[in-house]
Parts: structure tokens; sequence; C-alpha cells
């Protein structure tokens, strides 16, 4: 539990100390405004950041996000603003396409069996071409639903207002949070992300699950999109370039490992709060170039890292230390007293079999002799299937003590 629990309170524990550091230098930090101002601000990348964590769980990467949310936004300022299509209808038609793009790019992902980096970087530059075809001009939409979305808040103690598009923020996360620990498919993909051939033999479809991983991806990537041209008012064919890194930045931060089977939701909404929280200082600072997020984020994803390889040696060093062979032996000796107890049965059975058909028979010597010389072949047989299924049962319980 802790094992798996620690990068997600380390990464708490370094945004608790960001933000008091903050506070120290401006008491203007204590207002819920700065907070709803950095959910706001960071909205459309903690959708994206959600999707790309069960990518990262998986033990894969998604690069197109960045892509997607340029075409969400060039798409719906063609669809909304030139052919006069409501927003209503807009939203669910590119959401839609989305998805189908995602689960098209894990479909190749599983079926060729090329890495998700390969695939995702011709989405990636499949999309940000399209969206340069439909428009190389930033193109404005005017519309009244976005206008009334992009005013839309709630007023919360000590002056802040916490808009639709933060609000909508954290319902994903918490969506997300309730996916990944508490439905199949999040078992699913800690599972592959954990020993993708393991997951197999136990009966996961992987590639059923890698489809829905990436069409999971995409579809955030397309709502986020949407967040992204309500924020902006405004569709761009260069929107989210390098957004795909910043959100793989928010993942690591959060604790999730990039070898996958290890990581959380919530990490990654604290690692999405961290980055939010850099910018935010540099903005009060006023001298400081915006540039300095970017070295601050870099200087972090070197430490969780570092971090991270650090743990996962510790792990393996207390995994193969004394009392684990201890362990081992113990969980090996139980099962192999039992087979004994199982094997002196097998023998007085076919021996009370034996005696019985000895009697049933003509006994005569040559008769008789046949009849021993079955039941020691038998008998042998047994006890080398016996002999063969401990031997396995063995080498089960010694994989299984490893990987715990």
């Amino acid at each position: 539990m802790i094992k798996r629990n620690l990068p997600l309170m380390i990464t708490i524990g370094v945004f608790v100390l960001g933000y008091l550091y903050c506070l120290t230098q401006f008491p203007g930090f204590a207002s819920t405004r700065v907070i709803c101002n950095i959910l706001t601000d960071n909205a459309f990348l903690g959708i994206i950041a959600v999707g790309m964590t069960f990518v990262i769980l998986s033990g894969g990467i998604d690069l197109s996000v960045g892509s997607v949310i340029a075409f969400t936004g060039v798409f719906l300022a063609k669809v909304v603003g030139d052919f006069g299509l409501s927003p209503l209808l807009a939203f669910p038609l590119v959401l839609v396409m989305g998805c189908a793009f995602g689960a098209f790019m894990g479909l190749l992902i599983d079926a060729l069996k090329i890495p998700a980096f390969i695939i995702t970087l011709a989405g990636m530059f499949f999309l940000r071409g399209v969206s340069y075809l439909v428009s190389e001009e930033s193109i404005p939409i005017n519309h009244p639903i976005y206008d009334t979305l992009s005013s839309l808040a709630w007023k919360i103690p000590g002056g802040g207002r916490l808009s639709a598009m933060g609000l909508l923020m954290l319902a994903v996360v918490v969506i997300g949070i309730f996916l990944a620990h508490r439905t199949r498919f999040g078992n699913q993909v800690y599972a592959i992300g954990g020993n993708a051939t393991s997951a197999n033999l136990m009966g996961i479809s992987t590639r059923s699950t890698t489809i829905r991983i990436y069409m999971l991806s995409t579809g955030l990537a397309t709502l986020a999109g949407i967040v992204f041209s309500i924020y902006t008012q405004a569709g761009y064919a260069l929107a989210g370039v390098g957004v795909e890194l910043d959100a793989i930045a928010s993942v690591v931060i959060g604790g999730t490992l990039l070898s996958g089977g290890v990581g959380t939701v919530l990490g990654t909404l604290f690692g999405v709060a961290i980055q939010g929280l850099i910018q935010t200082y540099i903005n009060f600072d006023g001298t400081l170039s915006s540039w300095w997020t970017k070295i601050a984020i870099g200087i972090l994803l070197f430490i969780f890292i570092a971090l991270q390889r650090g743990l996962t040696v510790l792990w393996e060093n207390r995994q193969s230390s004394p009392v684990t062979r201890v362990n081992i032996g113990a969980a090996i000796k139980t099962p192999l007293r039992v087979e004994r107890r199982r094997r002196l049965r097998v023998r007085e059975l076919t021996d009370k079999a034996f005696d019985i058909f000895n009697h049933m028979v003509v006994a005569d010597k040559e008769r008789t002799a046949l009849v021993q010389g079955f039941r020691d072949n038998i008998q042998n047989t047994l006890f080398a299937i016996a002999r063969f299924t401990a031997r396995l049962f063995r080498q089960e319980c010694h994989r299984v003590a490893l990987i715990q």
C-alpha cells in the first residue's frame, strides 16, 4: 500500500511546500480566486492529462493529443461560424470523430504490434496537417452559446469564481479516478501496464482494452479542444503545440511510472496543479520570463524520474533480500507436504485396487507377475506426474514471490 502510494504522497508534499512558499512571497495566494484561476487556466491540460494517465499506465504514449486540440478548434470554428451549425450539435459530432480516430490508432497499435510512439506520432502529423488545410489563420468563434459557456461561473467563499471549465476538469478527474480504481476496465489497464503477456494469459483482451484506452485518450483530448475553443473563443491550427509534452510531464510528476502499471489519476491532478502554481508565481513576480516555467518543470521531471528509478531499485533489492527467500521457502514447503500426503494416498489406493484385481483373476504366477508389473508402471507414471506438477508449482511460487 505504502509502496504504491509513495509517489503520490511525494507529489502532494511538493505541491503543499510550493504553495506555502508562494504564500510567504505573495499573500495574495491565500485567495480562492487564485486557486480558481489555476483550475480555469489549466482546465484543458487537466482533461488531457487524465486520458494520458490511462495511456501511460498501460505502458504506452499518445503524442497526438495536441493536434487533436488544434483540429477540434478549427473544425468547430468552421462548422459553427461558416455553416451555422449549433455548438450543441457540433460538440457531440466532433467528440464522435475524436473517439473514432483514437480507436483506429489503438487498433493499429495492437494489430500491427508497432510501438504507440510511432502510431501516435503519425496521428499527430496527420491531424496537424488537416488543421492547416482547414485554415492557416485563427478563426474567431462568435456564438451566444460560446459567450454563455465562457462566462458561466459559480462564486465560492473568498472571492473566487469557479468557472464551468474548471468544474468540468474536476468532474473528469473524479470520473477518471472511478474508472481507474473501481471498474474492470481500470484493472485491465493496470494489468496490461504491469505485464501485457501475463494479462493476456489471464484472459484479458489486450486488443479491446488498447482500443478503449486510446479512444478514451483522444476523446478526452477532443473534449479539451472544446474547452480550449471556449477559453480562447477561436480555432487555430497552431493551438496545442507542445501540450502533449506538458500532459506527459504532469502525469510523471504526478507519480505515474513511464514503464506502466503504477500511478494514479489524483496524482496527475496535482501534477497539473504544480505546473499551474509555477506559472502563477511567475505572473505574480512580474520580472521573470514565462520560459522559467519550462525550466522548473524540466528540473522537476529530472527529480521525479530519478526518484522513480531509486524507488524501483529499492523495491527490487527488498524482493531479493534473505527475508524474501525465507518466505519463498515457506511458500514452497507447505504445498510439498500436501503433495507427499497425496502421493502416499495414491500408493494406497493403487495397491488396494490391484489387490482386488489379483483376487479376481486366475492365481497363477505368470498372471500375477504381469499384474504386478502393470501396477508398478502405473505408480511410476503417477509419481512422475506428481513430481512434474510439484516442480511447476515451485517455479510459480518463486515467480509470484518475486513479483510481490
